[in-house]
């Protein structure tokens, strides 16, 4: 069972500080973030260490010194080790990627709370994140060692994301591309291939590239190459093309006030309305519980009769996409919302 940030939140803020917690998923989708921010708002300070950093146990247990009095070895404690008794979220990011000899230390960390004999405070809590996936480069972990977490996949969905952006002054110009093209926000890492350095599109990715575009109210060719190397040749190219044909209202605005995109949509060319056919039925087929789904169906039959007046072809193309093998959600949508358009659609796969 995977969790959203919803999910997460809950489950953060629930978990006795005693028990651990690992974090499996995809890397830059924001699991380091939401913990920083959680607990932040906890007043608890967030200490993070890259596990996959590390060459040896003495860059997380710290070095070795003789003790003067006892004639005996101690470890100095390391640089994030806090020393004012205040309890901490050690948070131990890329555990799978960690050398064995590193995870051997972190065994008796997550067991109880030492490191080299010195215990961490009362209340601290640890909290881990592995990458999953064939596309990663991986340690196997000990199951001793993962018998010692609750572990949880984590998948935050797209709304997660463009509610966060919305509030964290992301370009509205990304907004909008990511809200009728939700499939490019998160790159299909399994297609990627690793022996090139061709770049793919993670929301790690879209937020540096918001702060970049957010400096320039046009974007032209010269920004394609500036952009490209955050997000990959082809995710600009459509993000570019997206932003540079204002003329074709948006299909969030269609479903949500027909009446108002109609000027608009007189100007299209045919292939243009193709286009539009489909991000309208990929929009759908994300925003299936979307609580105005009784207008987006009143407005879609409209645009469906709209079709006719400009071509017989081009509803026949919105008909061909309502299949259950490509769009089942959004099939199931006009039948559940809208039964007169249903009944429109069969008549005229009938004929």
């Amino acid at each position: 069972m995977t969790i959203n940030t919803e999910q997460l939140l809950f489950i953060l803020e629930n978990t006795p500080a005693e028990q651990n917690i690992m974090l499996s998923g995809k890397h830059g989708i924001g699991k380091s973030q939401i913990l920083e921010n959680f607990f932040k708002s906890k007043n608890l300070k967030v200490v993070t260490l890259f596990l996959g950093q590390m060459s040896d146990p003495g860059d997380l247990i710290g070095l070795p010194e003789k003790n003067q009095q006892t004639g005996k070895t101690d470890f100095m404690l390391p640089y994030w080790f806090p020393t004012e008794n205040e309890p901490i979220v050690l948070f131990l990011d890329e555990l799978n990627r960690a050398r064995p000899e590193v995870l051997q230390t972190i065994m008796d960390l997550t067991l109880n709370r030492k490191l080299a004999g010195k215990s961490l405070p009362d209340g601290s809590r640890i909290i881990s994140a592995v990458n999953s996936g064939n596309e990663y480069q991986l340690t196997d972990l000990d199951p001793a060692l993962i018998s010692r977490f609750n572990i949880y996949t984590f998948e935050p969905t797209v709304d997660d994301w463009l509610n966060w952006a919305k509030t964290s002054k992301i370009d509205k110009r990304l907004i909008a591309f990511i809200e009728e093209n939700q499939e490019f926000l998160d790159s299909n890492t399994n297609e990627i291939q690793t022996e090139n350095l061709e770049r793919f599109p993670d929301r790690r990715s879209w937020h540096r590239a918001s702060q970049i575009i957010s400096n320039f109210e046009e974007l032209t060719d010269l920004h394609k190459p500036l952009i490209s190397g955050i997000l990959g040749n082809s995710t600009t190219a459509t993000f570019f093309k997206f932003v540079n044909e204002k003329k074709m209202p948006s299909v969030k605005s269609i479903l949500e006030d027909f009446e108002k995109s109609t000027e608009k949509l007189k100007k299209l060319s045919p292939v243009e309305f193709t286009q539009l056919n489909q991000a309208i039925f990929k929009f759908l087929e994300a925003n299936l519980k979307n609580p105005n789904e009784t207008e987006f169906s009143k407005n879609l039959e409209k645009y469906f009769d709209f079709l006719a007046t400009i071509s017989k072809e081009l509803q026949s193309h919105f008909i061909s996409l309502c299949s259950a093998n490509f769009y089942p959600k959004t099939l199931y949508f006009i039948a559940k919302n809208s039964e007169s358009l249903y009944k429109k659609i069969l008549s005229s796969i009938c004929e």
